[in-house]
């Protein structure tokens, strides 16, 4: 049985999506959450993310911040605008409500950085993630991280909650009304079962805190849930999770498992392609790609990689043109 939905209070901006207060305070205050977009084969692919805080209420909006740098995730976005975010955690950051909230809507990428808008996310960056180092040397390895920010704003469209962590209770559906149960999708060439191996797999993302799986909804928007794994075996991942969350059937999905510490240092991912297929309470999920890393848990070590990785990502870019090609793409999908 579905349950109940509660009414969402009034919206202070006509024609915008209203939420909660309790919700209102994970989007304010959250430190790490994930963000899903989907995939030209019809999957999902889940990334955990800093947002600082980026929501204007009144607008309806909500915001993340990347940097051109690491681009890979912006063509899959100019292709298909509809992406969700996942506060799904109060660890380390400022909120205080048990909410479990995915927030869905459409985003609009900007190609090129715009001062101002760096200039209003540098106390919010401090804020959630600390003084960042300067000086000479600084200044110059991370130039390329930050210079080349962008921030994504995302115009909401639906926001799903639950009154804990775990996704159990009562759900709350606010704006666009709930588009039901997406079909089961047929099954990939090259088959379904997993295409990693299994206990080293199970091995990384069991030492992770966080848990997610994220699929592509009834309307295309992805949907995230919270997931714990259980165990593995031949056919993949054994996972749990509150009763309800998951579509019966089998679909394509993402999965990714992380953990952070304070001002998000310590940093450790672990983001999978693959299969899902739920059948009553045995849910499983064969991952065909996994990739990921793990921070060490000293500040300025870590900035000092993103520094690095950023300028080689730059160069990147700026040697095949990613830029040119993400504009034209953009252009191609224009609404």
């Amino acid at each position: 049985m579905m349950p109940l939905m509660t009414q969402p209070p009034t919206s202070p901006n006509p024609g915008t999506v209203s939420w909660s207060d309790a919700v209102q305070d994970a989007m304010e205050g959250d430190l790490v959450t994930a963000l899903a977009y989907g995939t030209p084969a019809g999957g999902c692919v889940i990334i955990p993310v800093s947002p600082t805080g980026l929501v204007d209420r009144a607008a309806g909006t909500i915001g993340v911040t990347t940097s051109l740098a690491f681009n890979g995730k912006l063509f899959n976005i100019l292709r298909d605008s509809r992406v969700a975010m996942a506060y799904h955690t109060r660890e380390h950051g400022f909120a205080t409500a048990g909410e479990f909230a995915v927030v869905q809507g459409r985003a609009d990428v900007p190609l090129s950085p715009s001062p101002e808008v760096l200039a209003d996310l540098a106390p919010r960056v401090e804020r959630f993630l600390g003084a960042v180092p300067t000086g000479k040397f600084w200044d110059w390895i991370l130039r390329d991280y930050f210079d080349n920010r962008i921030v994504i704003d995302i115009a909401v469209q639906r926001v799903v909650s639950w009154p804990d962590e775990s996704g159990n209770g009562e759900r709350t559906v606010s704006g666009a009304a709930w588009p039901g149960t997406p079909d089961t999708q047929p099954p990939p060439a090259k088959g379904t079962g997993p295409r990693v191996g299994m206990r080293k797999l199970h091995g990384q993302v069991t030492k992770l805190t966080h848990q997610l799986i994220g699929y592509r909804g009834a309307d295309g928007y992805p949907v995230v849930v919270p997931v714990r794994v259980t165990g593995h075996s031949e056919r993949g991942l054994l996972l749990e999770c509150a009763p309800g969350l998951l579509p019966e059937g089998a679909r394509r999905a993402g999965f990714t498992a992380h953990a952070f510490g304070p001002q998000a240092v310590g940093l450790a991912n672990r983001i999978c392609t693959g299969w899902l297929e739920v059948d009553g309470d045995t849910v499983v999920y064969a991952p065909h790609t996994t990739s990921g890393f793990a921070a060490p848990p000293v500040k300025t070590v870590q900035m000092f990689f993103n520094g690095v990785f950023a300028k080689q990502g730059w160069r990147k870019a700026q040697r095949e043109g990613t830029l040119a090609k993400l504009a034209q793409l953009k252009d191609a999908h224009r609404v």
